[in-house]
């Protein structure tokens, strides 16, 4: 046997003030400070300056350790064909990144600085260990 709920519509009206400071609570607490993004911030840059002269030894310095399990050569140079290392890079998002778990980790989202475009062409995000200690980085592509 089974049942099924469903509700209507009656005329309830949302009191959108208390709406919007839900939302805006909601944003500022999973904003990273300025302190975080300059840590996170660093410790990317520095994997990108270690993967422009494959320097597997300074890359694998920046990784978690679970990271560093799972990471191999190949995923090296995939990194360093997928990501412009010669580009300068732009913050466009910079966030704690909740998970299905209940656990959140900071994650910063870049464009490179010379895509102008509203919507950019090419995303790369970084995931991190609250210490800084990178968790993965995923470039994509946004292809319409």
């Amino acid at each position: 046997m089974q049942f099924f709920l469903s509700q209507k519509k009656t005329g309830i009206k949302a009191d959108n003030k208390k709406n919007a400071s839900v939302e805006t609570n909601t944003k500022s607490s999973l904003s990273l400070s300025k302190e975080e993004i300059n840590l996170y911030n660093g410790k990317f840059l520095k994997f990108i300056s270690a993967l422009k002269i494959s320097d597997r030894n300074a890359m694998d310095a920046l990784l978690s350790e679970s990271a560093k399990k799972k990471i191999t050569e190949t995923v090296y140079k995939k990194l360093s064909t997928d990501i412009d290392t010669s580009k300068t890079f732009e913050i466009i998002n910079a966030v704690y990144k909740p998970f299905i778990d209940g656990s959140s980790f900071p994650m910063i989202q870049y464009k490179y600085s010379d895509d102008k475009s509203a919507e950019p062409k090419e995303v790369i995000t970084a995931v991190f260990e609250k210490d800084g200690k990178i968790l993965g980085i995923k470039p994509y592509k946004v292809i319409k």
